[in-house]
């Protein structure tokens, strides 16, 4: 595999662009943010078409990109939109107007089919609560380090395998966010995630530790349970078409009923 050249150089880290030496661990881990000694997750190949022709969305879906305008999305140039797909370096990022908690989305993305000079090839995210990163960047002929791969729940944890398709092809991410849950100050629950890429599951219920950072360990040190789906625009041309939501509404616990 080509590796690729990331823009992060410095204190603690090589100029491959696979990770850090100097970096605070992980809680619980005996990895670093960033550790480029970090295995990574084994490739897998989907299943034939999993991920490239585009997925209908259930009645009960909220429509957020159809291919034609940016009406549900705040930010961005409608310049952007090409063939039908949103070309995320073109339109700038952008971010949904309507706020969602506890849902399922469904995202379809491709990279470039080369890499773009002084940039990093096909870096974008998907972003919960617009705090919370799912990695998209070219993971299929480049590498970074393995909580940097496409599907990692970014700075945090690798997907289970890698699923990725060639550069150019046409992927999905069906994603279950669960969003954090607070008593005042006091966290709850984290968010989780479960994530399929390409029709393989990637994320099992993988809880986040917070909002996204960069070279840092994330925390809770915000208390929103609603925000926006944000995709990333990060120097590169990502597309993005057939965007939907499903709002999950927590399940109200039922009343407990007295004994007579």
């Amino acid at each position: 595999m080509a590796a690729i050249l990331l823009l992060f150089v410095g204190r603690g880290v090589c100029e491959d662009g696979l990770g850090y030496t100097d970096t605070p661990r992980l809680p619980n881990s005996p990895w670093r943010v960033h550790d480029r000694q970090r295995p990574q997750p084994p490739m897998v190949e989907p299943a034939a078409k999993a991920g490239e022709q585009p997925v209908a969305p259930p009645s009960d879906a909220l429509m957020l990109f159809d291919g034609k305008d940016l009406s549900q999305w705040e930010g961005g140039d409608p310049k952007g939109i090409e063939d039908g797909c949103i070309n995320i370096l073109k339109t700038g990022q952008i971010q949904t107007k309507r706020h969602f908690g506890d849902c399922q989305l469904h995202v379809e993305w491709a990279t470039p089919t080369k890499a773009e000079n002084n940039m990093i090839w096909g870096n974008s995210g998907v972003f919960m609560l617009g705090k919370h990163e799912l990695q998209i960047i070219e993971s299929h002929d480049s590498k970074i380090y393995a909580d940097g791969i496409a599907a990692a729940v970014y700075g945090q944890t690798p997907p289970l395998v890698n699923a990725a398709r060639k550069p150019g092809q046409w992927q999905s991410f069906d994603i279950v966010f669960t969003a954090p849950q607070f008593d005042g100050d006091k966290l709850l629950k984290p968010a989780y995630f479960t994530v399929f890429w390409n029709g393989v599951l990637v994320q099992n219920h993988t809880a986040s530790l917070g909002p996204t950072r960069h070279r840092e360990v994330a925390t809770y040190d915000s208390r929103e349970t609603t925000g926006p789906i944000l995709l990333q625009q990060h120097g590169s041309a990502v597309r993005f078409r057939n965007i939907w939501v499903r709002d999950l509404k927590p399940e109200q616990p039922r009343p407990i009923e007295k004994k007579k």
